[in-house]
C-alpha cells in the first residue's frame, strides 16, 4: 500500500512551522525522523495534507540542564539523548528507557517529541515523561503552552496537541540526592513494542527512609499509568527488599489490562507486578551506594 499524495515544505524556523500549522490546521503533519508517521502514511492510517519537515530547524534541537530541569527539545534525535553526558549524569531513568526504545537504525533517526506526539500507549518515552512528571512545552503562533505530561496522554494515539500547535520542548523536574531508578520491560521480540513496561524512580535520604517515590507502567492501559498504591507504600518506609514482592502486587489492583493477540489480561497483570518488584530492587540497589548504605 502506498500513501496518497501530499504537498511537502522543509521549515527553515519555528516560526515558520507555527505559520503554517496555522494556515493549514489539521490537513498538516510535521515530520522529522518519520519513524512512527511514515509507517502509519503507508496503512493509510493518516493522510496529511501536508508534510512539514523540521529538521532544519535548529531551535527543535538540543539538550541542556537548567537548574533544576532537563531540558530536551522536540526534535532532538533520540540517538543524541542515548549519547548525552548531561542526561547519564542528571536523568539515567531516560537513557535506560531508551535501551529498550526500537533499534540503534530507529533511534538514530527517531525524536523525543516524535515518540510522546505518537502516543503509543506501550511507547517507553511517554512512560518516562509521566513518571518524572514532565512539563510538555507545545508552541504556536500564539505562543507557549506548558503542559503536565499527565494531561497529555489522552487514549492511544491521541494526545492533547492542538493542530496549530508542535512540541517545542520538554521540561524534565531533576530529583535531587540519594536517587536510584530503573526501566524493564517484556516484549515479542528485541525492539518490539512493549507488551508491559514498569519504570521506577525512588529518593532515599541519609538514613535510608524512602522521601519521595515514583512508579509507573505501559502497556496495560489506553495511556501510560502511574501506580499510586505502590508509591504510597514506598514513601517515608525504609525501603525493604523482602517486602517488594507484596508491594508490587499492589499494582494488580490499580490496572484492568485488555487481553489481545500479543498477551492475555491475566498475564500483563501478573507481569506489571513483576516488572515493578525489579525496577524496585534495581531502583534501591542504584540509590544505596550513593547514600552510603549497605545493600
Amino acid at each position: 500500500m502506498k500513501a496518497f499524495s501530499f504537498d511537502y515544505v522543509r521549515a527553515g524556523s519555528l516560526d515558520e512551522i507555527c505559520k503554517l500549522l496555522q494556515q493549514n490546521g489539521p490537513r498538516a503533519k510535521l515530520i522529522a525522523g518519520g519513524q512512527s508517521l511514515v509507517p502509519m502514511m503507508v496503512m493509510r492510517l493518516t493522510k496529511p495534507a501536508l508534510l512539514v519537515d523540521l529538521n532544519d530547524v535548529d531551535e527543535l534541537k538540543g539538550i541542556s540542564v537548567t537548574g533544576d530541569r532537563l531540558v530536551v527539545r522536540g526534535g532532538t534525535r533520540q540517538r543524541a539523548i542515548e549519547a548525552s553526558g548531561d542526561i547519564a549524569r542528571v536523568c539515567p531513568v531516560v537513557l535506560q528507557a531508551l535501551h529498550w526504545v526500537g533499534h540503534p537504525q530507529t533511534r538514530n533517526r527517531g525524536t523525543l517529541g516524535g515518540s510522546l506526539v505518537h502516543a503509543d500507549p506501550s511507547a517507553e518515552l511517554p512512560l518516562v515523561s509521566l513518571l518524572l512528571d514532565a512539563e510538555i512545552i507545545l508552541q504556536s503562533a500564539d505562543g507557549e503552552e506548558s503542559m503536565p505530561a499527565s494531561e497529555f496522554f489522552l487514549a492511544p494515539l491521541v494526545t492533547a496537541l492542538r493542530p496549530e500547535q508542535c512540541l517545542a520542548r520538554v521540561e524534565f523536574p531533576l530529583w535531587k540526592g540519594h536517587v536510584g531508578s530503573s526501566f524493564h520491560e517484556v516484549s515479542a521480540r528485541r525492539g518490539d513494542f512493549a507488551m508491559v513496561a514498569a519504570a521506577a524512580q525512588i529518593q532515599i535520604d541519609e538514613s535510608g527512609r524512602c522521601t519521595r517515590a515514583a512508579v509507573g507502567l505501559g502497556g496495560v492501559d489506553d495511556t501510560p499509568i502511574r501506580v499510586e498504591g505502590v508509591e504510597k507504600a514506598l514513601a517515608g518506609q525504609v525501603p525493604d527488599p523482602s517486602k517488594f514482592h507484596d508491594i508490587s502486587r499492589l499494582a494488580a489492583t490499580e490496572i484492568d489490562p485488555e487481553s489481545d493477540l500479543h498477551a492475555s489480561a491475566a498475564y500483563r497483570r501478573d507481569v506489571a507486578c513483576t516488572l515493578i518488584e525489579r525496577a524496585l530492587q534495581d531502583a534501591l540497589h542504584m540509590a544505596r551506594p550513593m547514600a552510603g548504605a549497605s545493600k
